[in-house]
């Protein structure tokens, strides 16, 4: 692979033009056929194989007509302290506003809360439910104006209004100006990393790019437009991280003697094969959603896979192509320097030889031979003693005062760390493992649900609408049960649906159940069940397993199937599928990935310890998760107005995305220490070398990803903090504790052994090269080419 990939990356630098032409074609067809596209239709979350959505369907056959995909908003109005919603003066308020919103072109039906009985028993409130035959996203402003004048309306006579329900439902923001924040930290890490404007830009430019083209393919194939919100996120992140790595590796083969032309090619070859495989990673915990059987989690799946192989295409074609326009101004300004002071061209490292003895950058060069010994460096790029020149030949390293000034260098921080670590692997370890089991302690209180109106902060007219009808028709009244009774074949239906209905009163827990309404043919009837306890609850949830209990019953004594649904029991039945595919999936994803990273390291033990690590990265964020959104820890300081279950997608959806992104860290920063122990190092020499190359790049990174998301955090959604929240806090704890502190202490421990692999199996795995070995018999026997500094 490696050598496949030296060829692409020297291909797109020579031929740059041809490639940014051609993906700028890309990006406009897609662009043009995205615009074009006819408006997908909102995905409708179905959750297939549960009871709820079961009865859902016999609901939507039995009652054509009853059922919509159209928004809904319910218009909660509450008197004035004393007196009564039916007074005269309020009555009449009442009536001109559920007049002035029915009469709305979109509305197709509003129901009178005098005449429907939806007036409490205090007598102080009541509801309007309002029917629209759009969604939330297609209601013109005039009918969202509607909604907002009776607000006004309803003040001026002195009435409480609150509208709830998904008519005035906001699209999710993605951070606003806090993910703007997010992004700017990520360009002065790039910057502090790499010290030079072209090398922090570069990354942020591609990953803008492959972001156009990933969600312009999404929406062109006709994909909703709810399946961008992970698509940006990662596309984002990853293609930041993947050009991050190359540019790097670029720099610091340039720094090492080889030309702007070669240095492409070798960065594509090395870190671009660790791209691809880490890119791999994460196509593959993302497509494996499918595996939990909901289909929009599965769109949001493939369509976040689709966009991170547009990152790893591009980090390996457009971005070498972009280098070849910027190969200098991506390098230090020592660089440039150099350069300049050898009369621009690049033999290596910016010295040029001319016949005799010449002085470059502190070295003097003679017989033609030139060396980067003694080349100064800055932005973390490292120097190299023992060059092979472009025609095999080996150079000596700098001798005199430029060796004493390579043996001088202080190491770098990532050095003495790893130093640190490999000399104390134990205590490291142990101190590691407490901590991160500590942190993952709240886990064992983590509760799953689907939060709704009442995760809104007091200031929004959701939330309030939501309190007012708590208070004034009981907790339960925000997350009623939808009972269907199929009784098809039965002898008396009339008598076993009243037989239903009394069981279903008499349940504990049940406040009101509701008169049946059966269908035009008599063969199912619905009721609605009033629990006395609030949607999210654990009180709610055993009162619909006590109700299914009972189903059963039912059945053998009337003949009836019974069965429940609405918002609340599909929430949990979400809450209990995802929990069902939980282990499934880390089975078919981590399996997967244990494969494939075998094939990388050519190692039984690596890839076990990174799956072994990536599961307390995981354990860790979701202690943070529970601690701050059911506990309440800080959750004033991230804006969380309400604690309650976590949202039941959660826990697979974190677990998806960190997966891939820690594999990302675990190649990136192994792949070096395999490449030095595979060119002859020690065991733990290989360690502190993985780290010299790498370990900057990688704090780098995981620095970038974690800005990314906590720009996330700043959202108004509670589902957008917390995964802002999860994914930030699980790439701290993966990057810093696990890959860059347990990663070097077990491999210290393991030494040889890391790298051991059976020899029947080193047979049947393939030799893919991560390590560019294959590149050193490429350079002896293809010369490279220099290029003038004309043409840079």
């Amino acid at each position: 692979m490696a050598k496949f990939l030296y060829r692409l990356g020297r291909f797109a630098f020579e031929k740059r033009r041809l490639v940014v032409l051609l993906w700028l074609g890309v990006m406009a067809a897609l662009v043009a056929g995205a615009a074009n596209a006819p408006t997908a239709p909102p995905d409708t979350f179905s959750i297939p194989g549960t009871e709820s959505q079961q009865a859902f369907d016999l609901l939507g056959e039995r009652f054509p007509g009853t059922k919509s995909d159209g928004a809904e908003a319910r218009i909660v109005f509450v008197a004035p302290d004393g007196q009564q919603i039916s007074s005269e003066s309020n009555k009449a308020a009442v009536e001109k506003i559920v007049s002035d919103v029915g009469g709305g072109a979109q509305a197709k039906g509003v129901l009178d809360p005098f005449q429907t009985g939806a007036v409490s028993k205090s007598g102080t409130t009541a509801y309007a439910t309002v029917s629209y035959d759009a969604t939330s996203e297609n209601l013109t402003d005039a009918s969202k104006a509607a909604l907002t004048a009776a607000v006004e309306t309803g003040k001026a006579a002195g009435v409480t209004v609150e509208i709830g329900g998904s008519a005035l439902q906001a699209e999710p923001e993605m951070g606003g100006a806090t993910e703007a924040i997010g992004i700017a930290i990520a360009a002065v890490v790039l910057m502090v990393t790499f010290g030079a404007f072209a090398a922090a830009g570069l990354p942020l430019l591609t990953a803008l790019i492959g972001i156009g083209v990933g969600i312009a393919a999404i929406v062109a194939i006709g994909m909703s437009t709810t399946t961008t919100t992970l698509a940006m996120m990662l596309g984002l992140a990853v293609g930041i991280d993947y050009a991050l790595f190359i540019v790097s590796r670029f720099r610091t083969e340039r720094a090492e003697g080889y030309s702007a032309e070669e240095a492409a090619g070798r960065a594509v070859g090395t870190a671009g094969s660790a791209v691809v495989f880490a890119g791999l990673t994460v196509v593959i915990a993302l497509a494996g959603l499918a595996v939990v059987g909901i289909p929009v989690l599965t769109k949001m799946g493939l369509a976040a896979a689709g966009t991170v192989a547009v990152a790893v295409a591009i980090a390996l074609t457009l971005l070498p192509a972009l280098l070849g326009f910027f190969q200098r101004a991506v390098m230090p300004r020592a660089f440039r320097k150099s350069l300049s002071a050898s009369g621009g061209s690049s033999t290596g490292g910016g010295a040029s030889t001319s016949g005799g003895s010449s002085t470059s950058g502190g070295l003097t060069t003679s017989g033609g031979l030139t060396t980067s010994g003694g080349l100064t460096t800055s932005g973390g790029l490292t120097t190299n003693r023992g060059l092979t020149t472009n025609r095999g030949q080996a150079q000596a390293s700098g001798t005199g005062q430029a060796a004493e000034q390579i043996r001088a260098e202080k190491p770098k921080m990532g050095t003495r760390w790893a130093q640190f670590v490999v000399r104390r692997p134990v205590a490291v370890l142990l101190i590691g493992l407490v901590g991160m089991g500590v942190l993952a302690l709240p886990v064992a209180s983590l509760e799953l649900g689907m939060p709704g109106d009442e995760s809104q902060p007091t200031s929004t007219t959701q939330r309030r609408a939501y309190d007012a009808l708590a208070e004034g028709f009981g907790p339960g009244f925000n997350g009623p049960l939808t009972v269907a009774v199929d009784v098809q074949g039965v002898g008396d239906p009339k008598t076993a649906v009243d037989q239903v209905s009394k069981t279903l009163a008499a349940t504990k827990g049940v406040v009101s159940v509701s008169p049946a309404m059966f269908n035009q043919a008599g063969d199912a009837a619905m009721l609605n069940v009033v629990p006395a306890t609030g949607p999210s609850s654990t009180e709610t949830k055993d009162l619909v397993h006590a109700l299914r209990g009972e189903a059963g019953d039912l059945k053998a004594a009337t003949g009836a199937t019974v069965l429940v649904t609405g918002a609340t029991a599909m929430n949990i039945d979400v809450s209990q599928k995802m929990a069902d595919a939980l282990l499934p999936y880390l089975a078919v994803v981590v399996g997967l990935a244990i494969l494939l990273l075998m094939v990388v390291f050519r190692s039984i033990a690596v890839p076990i310890k990174a799956a072994l690590g990536f599961l307390l990265s995981v354990g860790a964020a979701f202690g943070v998760i529970v601690a701050v959104f059911q506990w309440g820890w800080l959750a004033d300081l991230i804006g969380v107005h309400q604690t309650g279950p976590v949202m039941s997608m959660m826990p697979i959806f974190l677990i998806g995305v960190v997966f891939g992104l820690a594999m990302d860290y675990e190649v990136f920063l192994v792949t070096r220490m395999r490449e030095a122990f595979a060119h002859g190092e020690s065991a733990k020499d290989a360690i502190v070398t993985g780290f010299r190359h790498s370990g900057r790049v990688v704090v780098a990174a995981a620095a970038i990803m974690i800005a990314v998301f906590a720009g996330f955090i700043g959202g108004g959604e509670p589902m957008i903090k917390m995964m802002g929240l999860g994914l930030a806090a699980a790439v701290f704890f993966d990057a810093f504790i696990v890959r860059m502190t347990l990663v070097p202490a077990v491999l210290a421990l393991l030494g040889d052994k890391a790298w051991w692999l059976p020899e029947w199996l080193a047979k049947i795995l393939p030799n893919v090269d991560v390590e560019g070995e294959s590149l050193n018999r490429i350079e002896a026997v293809e010369p490279v080419r220099e290029l003038e500094s004309a043409r840079v």
